[in-house]
């Protein structure tokens, strides 16, 4: 690139994680928590489990429902306990 030219392409810090889960609490105000389901194996008996952690995220706009199935990204530390920001809405439910 030469001198003075601007790259056009989108810049972001690292690799931010992503999660796809369903929020069960839009009470808060700029704040949903999100469900986040995943299967593990158990080491000595083989059998597949399913874990779920809850996350706090921030909702700028305060547009999702109980229900909605949402896509989270991690971001630095914005509260206490919230360290996810809501990237979309995956599926609006009924």
């Amino acid at each position: 690139m030469a001198a003075g030219e601007q790259s056009t392409a989108v810049k972001t810090r690292g690799n931010a994680k992503e999660r796809v889960g369903i929020v069960t609490s839009a009470a808060m105000d700029k704040t949903i928590t999100v469900s986040v389901t995943r299967l593990v194996g158990h080491r000595l008996y083989k059998k597949t489990r399913k874990m779920t952690k809850k996350f706090k995220a921030h909702d700028e706009k305060n547009e999702c429902r109980v229900g909605d199935l949402v896509r989270i990204r991690e971001t630095r530390p914005l509260s206490k306990t919230k360290r996810w920001r809501l990237a979309e809405i995956v599926k609006t439910a009924d």
